[in-house]
């Protein structure tokens, strides 16, 4: 059997160089799990990317393929046939034409749970990125100000205490709950918004998102991107919002009408927006968001899951969804 795993780079640092020797060391992931998911499979196949021009010829004599981003869309999978199973290092399968891998009677696998730790931490240093303006203070000791300043200290910037702000929480699976747990270490109140899903009853102890809007001093992401939660924050959610209000999105870029976003932090509606997804990645230039006049925002490029720690759980993942796959195989 052959498999191929066609953006690897999405996964790896790459090799560095150690300062010490000058030699060049491998990354820190472990792949022997990966290496031996498979008994009878005496070929992996490594891409460091793969353009959508590539992905045919690629995947045409494979059994298994791995993916993070490269898209398998009904076209590729049925110029497959070999094909047998796609894993996707990820949470979202949002880029696999399902119905055309059901179609074939092809498994989709996606790794769960592996993220928490790192994804709950990014969140709350977002947090507490914005409450205390670290940011705008070091580019102000930067910029000389301290040095210049009349007086021990600089306090222009209000900041804000986390302790007693209430915290609105949208999506709460693992990451959502593992931020809710930091959260309430801080002193926070923590509100859970009612599910999303279209149809989906209000669960006891959740308020519907309407009802939510106006109570939270911050209000964190963690739902999936579909076409229903698609600009679930919009230009109405955000004026619901209080004026002294944080947003935080660590999920998809999607979920945020990002002009609409633009829109209210230049105008004030809300307080500030700290965000490690956008709807484009990368994003180009002229990015909405990355305008140099917009206040209180804070950009990182999707590295919430980067951590060595996160990243060999999505690995192993991925090497355990195929060892499964081969003993339903060979155990009918």
């Amino acid at each position: 059997m052959r498999g191929v795993f066609l953006d690897r780079a999405t996964l790896i640092t790459g090799a560095a160089t150690d300062a010490a020797t000058g030699r060049e060391t491998p990354d820190e992931l472990d792949f022997s799990g990966l290496e031996a998911s498979l008994d009878s499979m005496h070929q992996w196949q490594y891409f460091d990317q793969t353009s959508p021009e590539q992905v045919a010829e690629r995947i045409r004599d494979a059994q298994v393929v791995v993916t993070n981003k490269v898209v398998l869309d009904r076209v590729v999978i049925e110029g497959a046939p070999d094909l047998r199973l796609i894993c996707v290092i990820a949470t979202g399968t949002n880029n696999i034409d399902l119905a055309a891998a059901e179609a074939r009677g092809i498994p989709v696998c996606n790794v769960t749970d592996y993220a928490g730790p790192g994804v709950a931490q990014h969140t709350l240093a977002l947090m507490l990125g914005l409450a205390t303006r670290w940011h705008e203070y070091y580019a102000d000791v930067q910029a000389g100000l301290w040095s210049q300043s009349p007086t021990f200290c600089l306090m222009q910037r209000p900041v804000m205490e986390l302790a007693g702000k209430t915290l609105g929480i949208v999506g709460h699976g693992t990451l959502g709950q593992a931020v809710a747990r930091l959260a309430e270490a801080f002193g926070m109140r923590v509100l859970v918004a009612a599910s999303q899903r279209p149809g989906a009853a209000v669960e006891a102890g959740r308020v519907p998102l309407e009802a939510l809007l106006p109570q939270v001093d911050v209000l964190s992401l963690h739902c999936p991107l579909t076409e229903d939660t698609r600009h679930l924050i919009g230009a109405p959610q955000l004026a619901a919002m209080k004026s002294s209000a944080l947003l935080i999105n660590t999920a998809r870029g999607g979920l945020i009408d990002e002009m609409a976003l633009a829109d209210a932090l230049r105008r004030g509606d809300i307080a500030g927006a700290a965000l490690d997804v956008l709807s484009q990645e990368p994003p180009p230039a002229d990015h909405v968001l990355l305008a140099a006049d917009i206040p209180n925002l804070i950009i990182t490029p999707h590295n919430a899951w980067i951590s060595r720690e996160c990243r060999q759980r999505l690995l192993d993942g991925v090497a355990a969804n195929i060892r499964n796959w081969v003993t339903v195989r060979d155990n009918p």
